[in-house]
């Protein structure tokens, strides 16, 4: 945790207002659950418990509690800390951005490719390999993977073009 007077920067977000969004995000949940389980009959019938019974209980505990938390954060009194920094959140969104885009690449070209590409791009910008030994990393890392599951566990992860050239 760091002030606003130091540490790595000005704050982005702070601790209190992540724990409002945080309680109410859970309220909207538990009102989600709640309703649906109202839906599905919630009482003790005489067979036992409702399709809802469980569900509506734990959708009313959420509520509770994110009613509390909420209560909690909002009458927080004193200064501001920080939950994140400028600086913080850009190096969470460089992981993160790479991480979105190679989710989406894994349905276009294949988990294996996908794998080793980004692989291969994670060791060369954030550890400073050479470029050639994160390709071989990352492709061996792709191979190993490929025989495990395809092979020996025949389990069938998505593939893309180029398997499909090598006939798998």
């Amino acid at each position: 945790m760091h002030d606003d007077k130091g540490g790595e920067g000005p704050s982005l977000v702070s601790i209190r207002t992540m724990d409002i969004a945080v309680a109410v995000f859970c309220l909207v949940l538990a009102a989600i659950i709640i309703m649906d389980s109202t839906r599905l009959g919630f009482r003790w019938r005489e067979d036992g418990p409702a399709a809802g019974y469980f569900p509506f209980y734990i959708g009313l505990i959420i509520a509770i509690s994110s009613l509390v938390n909420l209560a909690r954060a909002i009458s927080s009194k004193g200064a501001p800390k920080t939950f994140v920094t400028k600086q913080a959140f850009r190096q969470v969104l460089a992981v993160l951005i790479p991480l979105a885009v190679y989710v989406l690449f894994v349905g276009w070209i294949g988990i294996y490719v996908a794998s080793a590409i980004y692989i291969a791009l994670f060791m060369w910008y954030f550890g400073r390999y050479a470029l050639p030994k994160g390709a071989a990393i990352g492709i061996g890392v792709s191979l190993v993977l490929f025989v495990m599951f395809e092979i020996w566990f025949l389990v069938p992860l998505p593939k893309g073009p180029l398997e499909d050239l090598f006939g798998f």
